[in-house]
């Protein structure tokens, strides 16, 4: 319980959690070090990712837990779940909200997040234990919806993924939310090989976060 309360903690200290989609293992890696690199402990690896599971090991294996909070992303059920969790992976993103993945998490304390689109849907998740909604998709809205949201939901914790970039990420933080999930918009350098790039866009992200709450 204490490892879930502390996971949990360094992912909303942080506020950025980076979400790694690649088409092979080794880039998966390279941009998992260069967010890492640039501040970003947060790495979701998604199940896209061919080879997902043994991308959490290697990461696992490669870095301290100073260093790093590896989840797995795109988990759709509780078998896949339970995958990630056997490879090391530390919290569980969902694209949608899977009753079965929530009951798994809580039965070995991993922290769940599930996204949502609606409040209906947020409620439900709550009431099944789920740790964190993942306003998904938040392009779909802009961050202007999550004070609607937090009107009749106040206690909600809020992650969006997608529609988060260096332009909005501080209105969705001062809107409320505890961490946000960035995809193409930080690691984008991975289709030219430009990590370093990636690693420079990771500083500004977690720079604009410490602003935003300041």
């Amino acid at each position: 319980m204490i490892e879930k309360i502390e996971t949990l903690r360094k992912i909303e200290e942080v506020g950025v959690v980076a979400v790694v989609r690649a088409e092979t293992p080794e880039i998966a890696e390279k941009i998992s070090k260069a967010c890492i690199d640039g501040g970003i402990p947060a790495i979701e690896v998604t199940f896209t990712v061919p080879g997902a599971d043994k991308v959490i090991t290697s990461l696992k294996n490669k870095f301290s837990k100073d260093e790093l909070i590896v989840g797995a992303g795109t988990v759709l059920d509780s078998e896949t779940a339970r995958i990630a969790i056997l490879a090391g992976a530390q919290y569980i993103v969902s694209p949608d909200f899977d009753l079965g993945t929530a009951k798994l998490c809580n039965r070995y304390q991993i922290p769940y997040m599930a996204g949502c689109m609606t409040v209906t849907e947020m409620v439900r998740a709550m009431e099944a234990g789920t740790d964190v909604i993942k306003l998904f998709p938040g392009s779909a809205y802009g961050p202007s919806i999550v004070k609607g949201i937090k009107a009749p939901l106040p206690q909600v914790p809020i992650m969006p993924t997608g529609g988060v970039s260096l332009d909005n990420v501080d209105q969705w933080i001062k809107n409320g939310c505890i961490a946000v999930g960035v995809g193409g918009k930080l690691t984008g350098g991975a289709k030219t090989g430009e990590y370093g790039k990636i690693t420079e866009t990771a500083k500004q992200f977690v720079q604009k976060v410490k602003d935003a709450r300041r």
